[in-house]
């Protein structure tokens, strides 16, 4: 798997990500290219140019591998980490190493690189618009358009990845260990890594920057772009896993303005469209961009035609699916008996209890192609009462809240009257139920210091390998990619 990636200048013109092999044995994130910084930024036109190869970058393949599809495996990873998302069989073979809690601990292997390397794209491309923006010919509520969705891509790539390659955040603790290389300008430096604390430093403060740029300029042209109500979302994520649940929930009410919940069909719908009036900010596909076998409906959908669904369909955790109440619309996307024919599955494929049908290819069994849910207005409701819920003293807006999000999945939901831990533990029950396969579970178990536990239910111990792992330790840790360490003599490893 030794590889340089190059992110070359022109992809900002082309606005799609390029990737290239070269001698070297690491991953380089300074661009390379005869074409010059002045000529690329010299209008805001080029510069939109820019902004949108970085959201193609989202989901395009890397390094030539099926399970390497942009943001999706990344998605892929962090539920197949946790104990909700169940691999019925080793189908053929793709994301096993990471369910049975080998892959990230391996400093050669495919994800750890991924995971660094994906992220990294994105800071360098973000980094160079936001270094030349400025001095770009064009209106000035372009430039701040371009330039706030930069800020919040730098920080979401950050934020994502101090998660996986970091020790958890501590509020009130020094959170001093390391944490990643802020490499915030173009350059060819080999930079140490910063501390944790350093890191969400960064990621706050350019959350802030992206808020102000974006709080004033107009309405975007669709949700593949950053607006300020994303950028508002994030800070709400980052907020949350800081600890700081005053923040959380006030930016996760103001994220969700504009936005309503949708409605039980629009639930059944195959998550898909990224015109769903609940989705705040999602990968737009269309049918020219084909996808093939890297694509989040690849893995994750219930009727793609490939070897992967047809032997392996992602199925829920059944203790899990068992909290869930028989009026709650969310209890149709899974059947627990393997002989729903309303479930559509591929040809030749294998029904299995539990089996999903939250994630439906549109065009049917020939294609991959789907939109991909980044963020939702759902998720926001959850943080927001979640948060409500950690300050102690306001359980009764938490339940509000909640209500007002789980009556409309559940028409017979009543208002929930428990308080403490207890109402704590209901919300976390409908945030794992609501966000089963979109990529946050490994997030939540670390930032809570929760144990790893598939133990008593549909999971096939010879798959997963791994049924428990203790909260806390090294295990929770990706490790860096030897490749970049073999580059970047200042950096180090976690510990083995």
């Amino acid at each position: 798997m030794k590889k340089n990636i190059i992110i070359t200048l022109t992809i900002f013109l082309f606005g799609a990500i390029v990737l290239s092999s070269c001698k070297k044995d690491y991953l380089e994130t300074t661009p390379n290219s005869s074409v010059s910084d002045q000529d690329i930024f010299k209008t805001t036109k080029n510069a939109w140019n820019a902004i949108n190869g970085i959201h193609r970058s989202l989901y395009i393949q890397y390094n030539s591998r099926q399970d390497q599809g942009g943001q999706s495996k990344n998605m892929i990873d962090m539920d197949a980490l946790g104990e909700d998302l169940v691999f019925p069989t080793r189908g053929n073979g793709w994301f096993i190493g990471t369910y049975q809690w080998l892959d990230h601990r391996n400093e050669n292997s495919w994800t750890s690189f991924f995971e660094f390397q994906f992220y990294y794209d994105i800071i360098t491309n973000a980094n160079m618009i936001i270094a030349h923006i400025d001095g770009a010919e064009g209106p000035d509520a372009d430039k701040k358009a371009i330039k706030g969705q930069a800020l919040a891509y730098r920080a979401w790539s950050y934020y994502q990845m101090i998660q996986l390659f970091g020790n958890r955040y501590v509020k009130g603790a020094p959170n001093d260990g390391p944490g990643l290389s802020l490499v915030l300008a173009p350059t060819k430096d080999q930079i140490a890594r910063s501390t944790v604390n350093e890191v969400y430093t960064q990621i706050v403060k350019d959350l802030t920057d992206a808020i102000a740029n974006l709080g004033s300029v107009p309405a975007r042209t669709n949700a593949s772009h950053i607006n300020v109500n994303v950028a508002k979302g994030m800070m709400a994520r980052v907020s949350l896993t800081m600890q700081d649940y005053v923040n959380a929930a006030k930016f996760a009410n103001e994220a969700r303005q504009g936005f309503t919940l949708m409605n039980n069909s629009q639930y059944l719908g195959g998550f898909n469209d990224y015109k769903n009036p609940e989705w705040m900010w999602g990968s737009h596909q269309v049918q020219d961009q084909t996808t093939y076998f890297y694509s989040f409906f690849a893995y994750m959908s219930v009727n793609f035609n490939s070897t992967n669904i047809r032997s392996a369909p992602k199925c829920i955790n059944s203790l899990l699916y068992n909290t869930i109440s028989e009026t709650d619309i969310r209890k149709q996307l899974w059947d627990p008996t393997a002989a729903n024919t309303a479930f559509t599955i591929p040809p030749g494929g294998t029904r299995f209890k539990y089996m999903n049908r939250k994630f439906v290819a549109p065009a049917g069994s020939g294609s991959s192609i789907g939109d991909v849910p980044l963020m939702r207005a759902g998720e926001m409701y959850l943080i927001e009462a979640e948060a409500l819920a950690r300050q102690g003293g306001h359980d009764a807006q938490a339940q509000e809240v909640l209500y007002t999000f789980a009556a409309n999945r559940d028409p017979g939901y009543v208002m929930s009257t428990n308080t403490g831990d207890a109402l704590i533990d209901e919300i976390m029950l409908q945030r794992r139920v609501e966000l089963w396969g979109e990529g946050f579970r490994f997030y939540d178990l670390k930032r809570l210091n929760l144990p790893l536990d598939r133990t008593g239910a549909n999971v096939d111990p010879s798959v997963a390998s791994v049924m428990t792992v203790a909260p806390g330790g090294n295990i929770w840790q990706f490790l860096l990619p030897k490749s970049e360490l073999d580059a970047n003599k200042n950096s180090t490893q976690n510990p083995l």
